[in-house]
């Protein structure tokens, strides 16, 4: 059913349907975020970037800007081959914004929803769409999206790079920066990335940091491992197909 024009359309038209739910989200969260620096007189600059600095928020725009990308390519050039996988380009960007959508709701449902936010400052449907919904499709594309193309195993490296760019970035960027918020010399997008939190300090961080890119990897690994069967299968089915109608 999966390698079918009908479900390729299908499935096509809920990438695209997720994509704009998906930067609907970002945008009502952005609004809360940003137009309450605005309306309070605070630093809009600082709480623009630092709005952009988190992890989720990254990865949902990825998401967003990936399956537009691969919703476009499907109605422009994926329709007239229903055999041609994505272009390497895209089914590796696909591949990191499967991993990153499927690490955040991991981070998020077990070391995050418990943390309680100040009143108001999110917006309680965006943040489920951002950690839960967002995160349940990614993993339901790689499952079932078509023409997913197989990546070769150095791919893992490829997509573990940007997470570990990001930490270098926050863990720097966190002690120069002062909370527009609370006004404290340094802020971080999580309470377990910040120093500050812990009594030896950048030592918690280190496990915490250790421990995430091992979930990174793990979930790269089997992003590509499970890419690379589906495309190895869809290939044997297409041998058994040919064989067939040669035998006939």
């Amino acid at each position: 059913m999966t390698r079918s024009r009908r479900w390729a359309r299908t499935w096509t038209v809920l990438r695209l349907a997720m994509a704009a739910l998906i930067a609907a989200a970002v945008i009502a969260q952005a609004a809360r975020t940003i137009g309450g620096a605005v309306a309070s007189g605070g630093d809009v600059l600082t709480t623009a970037v630092n709005f952009f600095s988190f992890f989720t928020i990254l990865s949902n725009v990825l998401s967003v800007v990936v399956l537009a990308w691969a919703g476009m390519w499907f109605w422009t050039r994926g329709t007239s081959d229903p055999a041609e996988p994505e272009p390497r380009v895209l089914a590796t960007l696909l591949a990191c914004a499967t991993t990153y959508m499927i690490v955040t709701g991991i981070v998020y449902n077990t070391l995050l929803r418990s943390i309680a936010l100040p009143q108001g400052t999110t917006v309680p449907w965006s943040n489920e769409i951002l950690h839960v919904v967002g995160p349940v499709f990614l993993l339901a594309d790689l499952l079932l999206g078509p023409r997913r193309r197989a990546l070769p195993w150095r791919g893992v490296a490829e997509i573990v790079v940007v997470p570990l760019a990001w930490v270098v970035y926050t863990l720097v960027r966190g002690p120069l920066t002062t909370n527009p918020v609370s006004g404290q010399p340094f802020w971080y997008p999580y309470p377990f990335l910040n120093p500050n939190s812990f009594e030896d300090g950048y030592v918690t961080v280190a496990v915490y940091v250790v421990g995430i890119a091992v979930v990174i990897a793990l979930a790269a690994w089997l992003v590509v491992g499970v890419g690379r069967r589906r495309a190895q299968s869809a290939a044997s089915d297409r041998e058994a197909e040919t064989a067939a109608t040669t035998a006939d």
